[in-house]
């Protein structure tokens, strides 16, 4: 339905401001972090590679919302029509369809992720696997290829766990707070309608 389209749109209308953020939260999330703090780390890759670094990994974001969006919104609507099929305001129908929604698409485009995260990361020991020095993994294509090339196709799956973990709460909260909103605005609506044909 077309109505539930603005639950996961709204992130698409940020990646712009994110694609930053996203950086500098991996920047200072990796292992021996060589940054004091988050300014210290955007001053660092200001200077060492130049304001495009901030967005390097932003085609990359759009590329895997599309897969993510569709399948969260096909799986929530698909067991919603098993788990709910009159689709009354059930909270834990709303839960469970929304974590496992978000679970499945997590799961599914974590080697996107994967690549997101080291186009941002630009982490040494890819780099220095590239043949010429001082180069940086400069989009999708070329982080697929490294990632590959560093550990084969299980490798596009590390920390699928994680991001599954992560997601399972978030869309699971997500769609129990439109749900519940949507079913307090269209009792209210139908009140509404009522009092006045009284």
């Amino acid at each position: 339905p077309a109505d539930r389209l603005t639950v996961g749109q709204t992130g698409d209308a940020f990646d712009p401001l994110m694609s930053g953020h996203f950086l500098v939260k991996q920047r200072m999330q990796m292992y021996n972090s060589p940054y004091r703090g988050v300014l210290d780390c955007i001053r660092c890759v200001w200077q060492q590679e130049g304001a495009l670094a901030f967005y390097r990994s932003y085609t990359t974001q759009l590329t895997m919302n599309i897969p993510f969006q569709t399948l969260h919104f096909m799986t929530y609507e698909y067991l919603q029509e098993l788990l709910n099929p009159q689709r009354h305001y059930n909270p834990s129908s709303h839960m469970v369809s929304g974590a496992l929604a978000g679970a499945i698409a997590a799961a599914t485009t974590t080697p996107l992720d994967v690549c997101k995260t080291l186009l941002n990361t630009q982490e040494s020991l890819p780099l220095n696997s590239i043949s010429q020095s001082g180069r940086h993994i400069t989009g999708l294509g070329h982080a697929f290829r490294t990632v590959y090339r560093l550990g084969g196709l299980p490798a596009y799956f590390k920390g699928v766990q994680a991001r599954v973990i992560y997601q399972m709460p978030s869309t699971a909260i997500s769609w129990s707070v439109y749900e519940f909103f949507k079913y307090v605005i269209t009792k209210h609506q139908h009140e509404k309608r009522r009092i006045q044909r009284d």
